[in-house]
């Protein structure tokens, strides 16, 4: 079976599903998006190692994987999304040390995350992503062999840009540079990620 490369799109927020986040794979050399459902807090750290600009006062738990790996001299080679059984998607992450590879059995969602701390390749089955894989069109819509999924998914490109609004009705935008910034540094201080990437989006469009 031949190994496609994937890359990470984004990720959203499940309108139907509470705390539940639809990470979205792309097929590098392709049109496919692949969804995989995954939990808020593994939604977070894939989000947050995805945005540089936003740095742990202290590790997340896939930040202390890595630590804990690299002191021990052992890199994530690659990870394979090696099957797809009743809707659920499992993993393996490939590791070396001394020259010696190992195939550690993990949850897709942790396989990513370290992937994307060691900076390691995603690839999946071609069978699998011709089986859950899907297209979307240009409003984000899926085509109509794939209306399954639209509870799953809202806009893969919107994660973390929301504009939150408080308890008194104001927004971000409504804020200067300097508060903004003051403002993701508590969020970051307080370890509210998902908030910090958000004032993050809202310093970019300035």
């Amino acid at each position: 079976m031949s190994l496609v490369k994937l890359s990470i799109k984004g990720i959203s927020y499940s309108q139907t599903q509470n705390g539940a986040y639809a990470l979205i794979l792309n097929e590098v050399d392709g049109d496919k998006k692949l969804p995989i459902v995954i939990g808020a807090f593994e939604a977070q750290s894939i989000a947050i190692a995805l945005e540089k600009e936003i740095k742990p006062p202290r590790p997340l738990t896939h930040d202390l994987f890595k630590n804990f790996a690299e002191r021990f001299d052992i890199t994530v080679k690659q990870v394979i999304i090696h099957k797809l059984v009743d809707g659920v998607f499992y993993s393996s992450i490939i590791c070396e040390r001394d020259k010696i590879e190992e195939i550690i059995d993990a949850r897709t969602s942790d396989a990513i995350a370290l992937a994307l701390r060691f900076n390691s390749p995603i690839f999946t089955y071609k069978n699998i992503l011709d089986k859950a894989g899907i297209f979307l069109n240009n409003t984000n819509e899926l085509n109509k062999d794939e209306n399954d999924l639209d509870n799953i998914l809202s806009n893969p490109d919107t994660f973390g840009q929301e504009i939150e609004s408080n308890q008194s009705g104001s927004t971000y935008t409504s804020k200067t540079i300097q508060e903004l910034n003051e403002l993701l540094a508590e969020a970051v201080e307080n370890e509210d990620y998902e908030k910090a990437a958000k004032i993050r989006d809202e310093i970019s469009k300035r």
